[in-house]
């Protein structure tokens, strides 16, 4: 039960697993919803339908609590697995590719390389701050 490799904003993971991100603002990419999702938002949306995580995570910036941020990244690596698993922000690049570029190191990418990754398999701008960038880098991989 995963994403079409090729379908909109999938990003495919050295291990095989699918993550989909993409931006809030612009319609649901067409096909099956999310059934794992995680909300990348300065503030909690107003509505959370279905099985939905917000984190808080103020917009050309980094999470508010950032070991809140590594638990919930590391469910949503452990349950793409076998679930439809979407990262969102507003836009869908510099909050999403920086949580997409944390969940390629959960997988095995070398940190230093995790944001070239992400910009070469899910999106040219992914990550769009030299901050951004950083936390990647320094973000822990799974043990």
């Amino acid at each position: 039960m995963s994403w079409q490799p090729d379908g909109p904003g999938v990003l495919r993971l050295p291990s095989g697993r699918l993550v989909r991100g993409r931006g809030l603002r612009a319609p649901r990419p067409p096909g099956p919803p999310a059934t794992y999702a995680v909300h990348l938002l300065g503030r909690r949306p107003p509505e959370l339908s279905g099985d939905v995580t917000w984190l808080r995570w103020p917009d050309f910036w980094l999470p508010a609590d950032t070991a809140t941020a590594r638990a919930v990244l590391l469910d949503a690596w452990r349950r793409a697995a076998g679930e439809r698993v979407e990262v969102a922000c507003g836009g869908g690049r510099g909050r999403t590719g920086t949580a997409l570029a944390c969940l390629a190191v959960l997988d095995g990418v070398p940190p230093a390389d995790a944001v070239a990754y992400v910009r070469r398999h899910y999106h040219r701008r992914a990550v769009e701050t030299p901050w951004q960038q950083r936390y990647v880098r320094r973000f822990p991989a799974a043990r």
